[in-house]
Order: C-alpha cells, then sequence, then structure tokens
C-alpha cells in the first residue's frame, strides 16, 4: 500500500488567506448576497436539505467551524439550539458576528463566537463537547491537511453526537468553468491552487487589496476516510444536483434560489452532504 502524499503547503498559506477574508468581511455585510436586513427580519438563510437532514436542534448544543461572520450560526439558534458557538479564523468576521448576534436578541450565552485558527479548535472553544459540530459550504477547501480537521472536529463531538458537512461537491473543480462538460484538472491533486482576484464572490466588483488565496480540493473518500479513522460512524452521505452560485457559466437560477444546470445536458453532482455520528 502507497503512503499518503503530503500536501503542497506554502509557508504563507494562513497569513494570505486571513488576509483576504479579513478584507472581505465588511463587504460581505454590506452587500446583497447576504441579505442581512432580511435575516435582520426573521428570513432563514439555513439550505432546505441542511434543514432537514440536521433535524431538530431543540435544546441542543452546536459548534460551528469556520462560521465566517456568523449566519447560518445564528439560524441554528433561532431554530431552537439551546447554545451555540461559531469560530472563524478572521477576527474582523467574529467581531461581526458578535454584533449580528447583539442586533437579534442574543447574548453570549446563547450565541458565543471565537476567533482562532479552526486547528486550534479543540483549545479554543468553551466547551469540551457538543451534541451538533456542523461545518457549511466552501470551508474544507482553505485547508491542506484534512485528517487533523476530522480529528479536531471529531473530538469536539458529544457521545450520541454527530458531526454534519455541506460542501461543494469536487468533482466540479476538476471541469472547465464555462459549461462543465470537459475534465481540466486532476481530481487527486495534492497540491495548492494558488488563485489572483480582485472583488468577491459576493461583489466581484469591489475593490481590494489582498486577493491572493491558497486553497486545496479534497476528494470525498479522503473526507469520509479521515472522519471514521477519527472514531465517528457515517451515517449517510448523499450528493446534490443543485448548487449555490452560479458554478459553471451555462447554470440558471431557480426559483427556490438553487443554480442548475441545463435541463437537456446529463448532470452530475454539484454539493454533497454527510453526517458522522460517535456513539453514545
Amino acid at each position: 500500500m502507497s503512503s499518503p502524499i503530503p500536501r503542497d503547503e506554502p509557508a504563507d498559506w494562513r497569513d494570505t488567506n486571513r488576509s483576504n477574508w479579513d478584507e472581505r468581511v465588511p463587504i460581505h455585510v454590506a452587500s446583497d448576497f447576504y441579505k442581512l436586513d432580511a435575516f435582520r427580519a426573521g428570513a432563514d438563510p439555513l439550505r432546505d436539505f441542511e434543514v432537514a437532514e440536521v433535524g431538530d436542534v431543540t435544546g441542543r448544543t452546536l459548534l460551528h467551524l469556520q462560521c465566517h461572520f456568523g449566519l447560518d450560526t445564528l439560524s441554528w439558534a433561532r431554530r431552537g439550539a439551546a447554545r451555540v458557538v461559531g469560530l472563524d479564523f478572521s477576527e474582523p468576521a467574529v467581531e461581526a458576528a458578535r454584533g449580528l448576534a447583539a442586533e437579534i436578541g442574543l447574548g453570549p450565552e446563547r450565541a458565543a463566537f471565537v476567533a482562532a485558527d479552526v486547528y486550534d479548535a479543540a483549545q479554543a472553544v468553551p466547551d469540551s463537547s457538543y451534541d451538533i459540530v456542523y461545518t457549511g459550504c466552501g470551508a474544507l477547501c482553505w485547508l491542506p491537511d484534512i485528517t487533523r480537521w476530522a480529528e479536531t472536529a471529531a473530538s469536539l463531538v458529544a457521545p450520541g453526537g454527530f458531526l454534519y458537512l455541506a460542501e461543494f461537491h469536487p468533482v466540479t473543480d476538476v471541469l472547465d468553468d464555462e459549461t462543465g462538460s470537459r475534465v481540466v484538472h486532476d481530481y487527486f491533486s495534492r497540491d495548492a491552487w494558488i488563485e489572483e482576484m480582485s472583488g468577491t464572490y459576493a461583489d466581484f466588483t469591489a475593490p481590494t487589496v489582498h486577493n491572493r488565496t491558497v486553497e486545496w480540493q479534497h476528494p470525498i473518500g479522503e473526507v469520509v476516510s479521515a472522519l471514521c479513522a477519527a472514531g465517528l460512524r457515517l451515517e449517510f452521505l448523499r450528493e446534490h444536483d443543485v448548487s449555490l452560485f452560479a458554478r459553471f457559466d451555462n447554470m440558471t437560477a431557480g426559483p427556490d434560489g438553487y443554480h442548475r444546470l441545463p435541463a437537456d445536458r446529463p448532470r452530475f453532482p454539484l454539493m454533497y452532504s454527510l453526517k458522522a455520528s460517535r456513539p453514545a
């Protein structure tokens, strides 16, 4: 059996990505993309399949890893979670999350936010374990070591609790950006993906300075195997034919807000979700 190939990790990857996210927090908070006015008025930004798959959170504790400025985190609190904790490596994001929590009347005893690297979560969060450890879309690509992530996340799942992950499907990263019909990248690549791009997905025209990012792709088998090796039991792995944004130029948005490929072409998975539990 061959040994795992170590991933390429540029020495400055963490500082590079943090600078990029720090600069974009105020842009995101002010953008139409996140619809904060609607959220303040009671709108729920959680995806319907996430709500169905996570189930009733009433009275449970929930930890949201890589929470950005806490929109999803606070939505779980609104859905009845006894206590939510959000963790993100961006100080401006955490400050924005705390401010948003105060605006909607959730104090730190119900919704707390911590600024820390996700790999340091076990030492940074206020509780030793949580009923639900949740992580949302677009999080794993920022991490070079998925085994270390899985070990950290699994260590925070309470007995009888579970980890829930919703992510963009890694197969989308190997296809061309125009139609998603040609394989142009290596699915099993361990190399860092370094880009220089101004603006942000929430506002492509926003003037920005810190435009370099370092990302990695993680095949689904690697993610599932890491979680199982960390002591969790896989409950389900589901693939979805919708995306939260137009991943390919030929996608269109439906009335439900999801983006889909043209109806006249074969489908492939655009997102996936999984649930992995710790025995009671």
